[in-house]
């Protein structure tokens, strides 16, 4: 069953991309999600630069349909306060909201759909859950890999900096994560999986 917004012109999804605000973010792998979200202003001519709902957003066409994009200005562990203002305002139901996000279980390059699941140790994902009071949203997962040494810490490496080859590695998937969210609205969460899963 589609979800019909209430009036014309409202956006039927709610696409989150993930990341951390500020230049001493760019570039990390925690920005995964804001990397996707540079290839669709880039591709589309737009600029998600309005403030509203603690995130930067901006309204597009994604996969044929109306959609907001946000990047949260809230730090990653908040997340979750910027996609329920957003979410709210526009009465857009969890299986209609896209999170594009990171995932250190992924090895670098792969992608991951998920239709709903725990956070698996993201806090953004963690606070999405907390905040919607439900895990049933969908998740575009953007493999970063994980360190390779068991003591390395894991926040140092989500946002730490890449060498040349890993930061373009991501690149090229980040914008393949933006396919895969034009597949899921345009076609369906299960063809969306069976091509990028």
């Amino acid at each position: 069953m589609f979800f019909i917004p209430k009036r014309r012109g409202q956006p039927a999804w709610l696409v989150a991309f993930l990341g951390n605000p500020g230049a001493k973010y760019d570039k990390t792998r925690h920005n995964a999600g804001y990397m996707a979200a540079a290839f669709l202003e880039s591709e589309q001519g737009i600029k998600i630069r309005s403030l509203k709902f603690k995130s930067l957003t901006e309204l597009c066409t994604l996969g044929g349909a109306k959609a907001l994009a946000i990047k949260p200005q809230t730090f990653m562990n908040l997340s979750g306060q910027a996609v329920r203002e957003a979410a709210a305002f526009y009465r857009i139901p969890a299986d209609h909201i896209i999170v594009v996000c990171d995932d250190t279980a992924l090895p670098l390059g792969k992608l991951r759909i998920r239709r709903q699941g725990s956070a698996g140790g993201h806090n953004g994902l963690k606070s999405i859950i907390s905040c919607l009071g439900t895990d049933a949203f969908l998740r575009v997962k953007i493999g970063v890999g994980a360190p390779s040494h068991p003591e390395h810490d894991l926040v140092d490496w989500v946002i730490g900096r890449m060498s040349d080859k890993e930061y373009e590695q991501l690149l090229a998937s980040s914008k393949e994560a933006l396919r895969a969210v034009e597949a899921i609205i345009e076609h369906g969460v299960e063809a969306a999986m069976n091509k990028f899963n």
